[in-house]
């Protein structure tokens, strides 16, 4: 049954409680106390996002939330360094994913989860999740890690993912950029930034840093040169590259970077044309305004981050918002119905 017409979630997390080992490598992280062992499968954290149809659909109806787009929590299929596992794991995701929001399609879509080992590999299981499993694209939590020690990292600005982003350009569904943790390996390796500053890793400092520079490198790899209509997505009001596009864009259009840059336009240009950027856990007034002052409010949309925030949170905040009608509703919903085209009326 249809909700009346509320806020559209994006950026929303669940796990199948039945699949939990890829989250062994970052329980410690993400769920204090939980072991490896059991994949803080009892943990409260991991209840929430195991829950869809009762006390998180409860909570939208309550606070007003419309539709949510659900997607694998990270790290997902990019934590998984062995590429065979990598790929059964997001096969498995996306089929389980599909069924849950089968039940109530209404009032969840889903983003299909990608093992990014292969570039051709992915390009195949999100044809076949948007073609054959009615998913309304992708989520991708940042690089790949890859190697034995978990310590490599594959970004997607490579020839090697062309085949990739001209099927998601194909398909005409956006991809979700998520940050996540590094790898156990990669945190432990000498070179480490972060293994002697735990303090930094998460959502307050390192996620934003490391999504920023794969934000950066996408836009200016030439990659929305070649495939013009490719648009991607960005919480956390953009992972903070709003508020540096000024200087950002001063800089790449210098001479010297003009002349040897791989893209044709700035960084400015692609946050116009090819991504989007949500308030998923980034509820500050001042700074969706300056977004929307900086990239358009057409490049903006509402998006919660449940269960790592919570829904009451993110609704108390958008209630009292003092936005232009017409700003708040595009942001709240009707930018989200365009650009994945969901099954709602504008």
């Amino acid at each position: 049954m249809a909700a009346p017409k509320g806020t559209i979630a994006l950026e929303e997390a669940v796990v199948n409680p039945d699949d939990l080992d890829f989250l062994a490598d970052v329980a410690s992280m993400y769920a204090p106390g939980a072991s490896a062992t059991d994949s803080s499968k009892h943990h409260a954290l991991t209840q929430k996002l195991a829950d869809i149809h009762d006390e998180r659909l409860r909570q939208m109806d309550a606070e007003g939330v419309e539709y949510m787009l659900l997607s694998i929590t990270a790290p997902g299929c990019q934590g998984v360094t062995d590429p065979a596992r990598a790929q059964s794991l997001a096969t498995k995701s996306n089929d389980w994913l599909a069924a849950e929001v089968a039940r109530n399609p209404a009032r969840f879509g889903a983003l299909a989860s990608l093992s990014m080992h292969s570039g051709a590999e992915a390009a195949a299981e999100l044809q076949r999740a948007v073609r054959d499993l009615g998913m309304f694209g992708a989520l991708l939590n940042n690089y790949q890690s890859v190697g034995a020690d978990g310590r490599g990292k594959r970004f997607y600005d490579t020839p090697d993912y062309h085949v990739f982003w001209e099927t998601v350009q194909e398909l005409d569904v956006p991809v979700y950029m998520h940050p996540s943790y590094p790898t156990s390996g990669d945190l432990n390796s000498p070179e480490s930034q972060y293994g002697p500053r735990t303090h930094l890793l998460g959502a307050a400092v390192q996620f934003h840093l490391d999504l920023s520079f794969h934000l950066y490198a996408l836009a200016s790899s030439g990659i929305f040169d070649l495939y013009p209509r490719v648009q991607v997505v960005a919480g956390h009001l953009g992972e903070g590259i709003p508020f540096n596009l000024w200087r950002a864009n001063h800089w790449y259009n210098k001479p010297v970077k003009r002349a040897t840059r791989p893209s044709k336009e700035d960084y400015g240009y692609y946050f116009k044309h090819n991504i989007s950027i949500t308030t998923s856990g980034f509820y500050s007034t001042q700074g969706l305004k300056f977004c929307i002052g900086e990239i358009g409010v057409d490049r903006c949309m509402y998006s919660i981050d449940y269960p790592y925030d919570t829904i009451k949170e993110a609704q108390d905040w958008w209630k009292g918002l003092d936005l232009p009608e017409d700003q708040k509703v595009a942001v709240a919903r009707q930018n989200a119905i365009r650009l994945f085209k969901l099954p709602l009326e504008l």
